[in-house]
């Protein structure tokens, strides 16, 4: 496993770049809810310490993970951000579901990033039970929002230095 002994909010602070004119967008999905708003709070946080101003800050949520990648693209054509958090969680139940979920998120994000040349963080938690996404929505293994809020600042910070 990925984050064993490894806790996903520990970093280092002088890494991030002058975010004070950086527009996010972040879309929510409502599934799973207590679950995303903890991967929410913890990108936020990040973004806000980071300097982001909160009205820079674009949230809109989705009904699902499976319909994150078109909400994100509606973010994309329809407001001037500088970057995405996109927040789910799919949990693998006792159908082939879960992989046919986790494969057209996984795509379909990527896809947004490439077609609008812009930074789409895939913040969504692919676990095999509930357990483990609380262990990294602000449990034991942290957030992964925080993870996802930094790689995102990074990312902007990459594209407007080239």
């Amino acid at each position: 496993m990925a984050t064993a002994k490894r806790n996903l909010s520990e970093y280092n602070k002088e890494i991030i770049p002058n975010c004070a004119d950086f527009k996010i967008g972040i879309v929510v999905s409502e599934w799973n809810k207590e679950i995303t708003l903890n991967l929410l709070e913890g990108a936020k946080e990040v973004l806000l310490k980071s300097g982001v101003k909160e009205n820079n800050i674009d949230i809109k949520f989705v009904p699902g993970s499976f319909e994150l990648p078109l909400g994100c693209q509606f973010l994309c054509e329809k407001k001037e951000v500088d970057g995405i958090i996109a927040i789910g969680v799919i949990i693998e139940g006792e159908t082939q579901h879960f992989h046919f979920v986790c494969d057209g998120v996984t795509q379909g994000i990527k896809d947004v990033n490439l077609k609008y040349n812009l930074p789409v963080m895939f913040c969504v938690l692919t676990d095999k039970n509930k357990q483990q996404s609380i262990e990294r929505s602000g449990g034991i293994h942290g957030n992964k929002g925080i993870e996802c809020a930094i790689a995102c600042l990074k990312m902007i910070e990459l594209k407007k230095s080239l």
